[in-house]
């Protein structure tokens, strides 16, 4: 614990914007101003920072997916690196409108993106004239570009964490439509009501965000090794109720013959009886 609140002053998450640019709902989050700067409270960082590892952690679990939305340069690495090490999906470029409250329009343009690939993969672009081939080209490269971090993604995801809350406020606002919690590493000047977890922080610095999206993958890693644990029992579990299915039916199987021999049997002895009586 202590090593981790050591490396996020260090990463000056704690710098907030100027005095003057400032969202007035974010002051139980500011510990003080200086030089005319607030300093955001570290302890209020680390408990969102806490909480958000310990939701996602169950969340993952349960067999949920985490969206990893952040557009803006400083956190384009942070992302591609972290959130596509733990195979989790994550839009680093613009955010396509509808990319949740219309996600089968998105899905369609992703099998769209797989047959581009398989075209060219295979060599057929080149039966095409050098003008479909350039349009072709240029739309598999436009797709790749915008959806390619959320291919993965085949449902929509169990919550998204959010880097800038003012840059990713449609992203935010579908994900409130849909009822998707939202974690947000949120500055001075955001609106914290748009985040069900806000982790205030420093959004513009590069080694803040860094640390606080590892740590966060660091928990979907850690719920996606208890997501595998527990398939494994459930499987385990279907196992061994299906053997017990079956022995119990091979139970009623051989209850069942022994049943018919002795009703063969009382058959065959009335009509020895019978025989015998005339």
């Amino acid at each position: 614990m202590a090593s981790l609140v050591e490396e996020l002053v260090e990463s000056g998450i704690h710098f907030g914007q100027r005095r003057s640019n400032w969202n007035p709902r974010m002051r139980p989050y500011i510990y003080t101003v200086r030089n005319g700067i607030h300093i955001i409270d570290i302890k209020e960082t680390v408990k969102g920072l806490l909480l958000a590892k310990k939701f996602i952690g169950k969340l993952v679990a349960d067999g949920k997916d985490v969206l990893f939305v952040g557009t803006k340069r400083q956190a384009q690495a942070a992302l591609e690196q972290y959130a596509g090490g733990a195979k989790m999906p994550y839009v680093t470029e613009r955010w396509l409108g509808g990319t949740l409250t219309n996600f089968r329009t998105i899905r369609d343009r992703l099998k769209r993106l797989e047959e581009l690939e398989r075209i060219m993969e295979s060599g057929d672009i080149k039966n095409y004239s050098k003008k479909m081939e350039s349009q072709l080209t240029r739309e598999q490269k436009k797709i790749f570009r915008n959806l390619n971090g959320i291919r993965t993604m085949h449902r929509l995801p169990g919550a998204i964490v959010v880097v800038d809350t003012n840059r990713e406020k449609n992203a935010l606002l579908e994900a409130k439509n849909l009822g998707i919690p939202t974690i947000c590493l949120i500055d001075t000047d955001g609106d914290p009501e748009l985040a069900d977890i806000p982790i205030p922080g420093n959004d513009d610095s590069m080694r803040s965000i860094d640390v606080v999206i590892r740590e966060l993958c660091a928990a979907v890693s850690e719920g996606l090794g208890h997501r595998q644990t527990n398939d494994a029992v459930s499987a385990k579990r279907e196992g061994r109720d299906g053997g017990e299915g079956d022995a119990g039916d091979g139970q009623q199987r051989r209850r069942s013959s022994r049943s018919r021999f002795r009703s063969d049997s009382a058959g065959d002895a009335g009509a020895e009886v019978t025989a015998s009586a005339e």
